[in-house]
């Protein structure tokens, strides 16, 4: 899955001469927390909410509503934007996982999406990150989730996904990983039905060592 797939297009943006109160105003309307900074056509930035926020008068300020409202409609986005920023964008041609290991680097929690021209097309949040994940995962739907170990040699998964297309079952996903805990290499399917004993009991005689059987219904 690609980041086009996800992102959200045309994403409201500020000047660097926007005001804090048009920013603010802007993503109340908009229910975002986020908002690249664009300056001749290129993006210079992102300010988010927590940025905004920093930027406001603490509530134990002494002036008055009028004289807040007015202070905050003279301060400017390049007066607010953090000075040491590194701009980090991403393509709408990248993958998912690309995103999401850049923001989890980085420690941030949204992307600006720039094209092969340097145009914003998009902007992909950790929201959507995790909306695909649980979509990819298939995770929404009634199933069953089997964990558990095996050995890393050639055909494993072969003769797993056999022996469950042959039960006449359905695989929803796979997934594989080294847990390091344990030192074992962990297998997790996830199958469409909800009666999954005899895939358990074939599991079993072939040697694996099934950790848990989880059966899901979301509403």
């Amino acid at each position: 899955m690609k980041v086009k797939n996800r992102m959200s297009e045309n994403p409201r943006t500020v000047g660097l001469d926007t005001s804090v109160t048009e920013a603010f105003s802007l993503m109340k309307e908009n229910n975002i927390r986020r908002l690249p900074v664009v300056d001749k056509d290129k993006v210079v930035g992102i300010i988010t909410i927590s940025d905004l926020n920093q930027a406001s008068p603490s509530m134990a300020t002494t002036l008055s509503i009028h004289e807040l409202n007015y202070l905050l409609a003279k301060t400017k986005i390049k007066d607010v934007l953090p000075k040491k920023q590194k701009l980090l964008t991403i393509g709408p041609e990248n993958y998912i996982e690309t995103a999401a290991r850049l923001m989890r680097f980085n420690k941030v929690s949204g992307l600006p999406v720039i094209d092969e021209h340097e145009k914003l097309v998009g902007i992909i949040t950790e929201t959507d990150i995790f909306d695909a994940f649980i979509d990819i995962l298939g995770v929404s739907r009634p199933h069953t989730r089997i964990d558990f170990y095996t050995s890393d040699r050639v055909g494993t998964i072969a003769d797993i996904t056999g022996m469950i297309a042959e039960k006449g079952k359905n695989i929803v996903n796979t997934v594989v990983f080294y847990d390091k805990k344990y030192n074992k290499y962990k297998m997790v399917i996830r199958i469409e039905e909800l009666e999954c004993q005899d895939v358990v009991d074939a599991l079993k005689d072939r040697g694996y060592e099934v950790e848990s059987v989880i059966i899901t219904q979301p509403e």
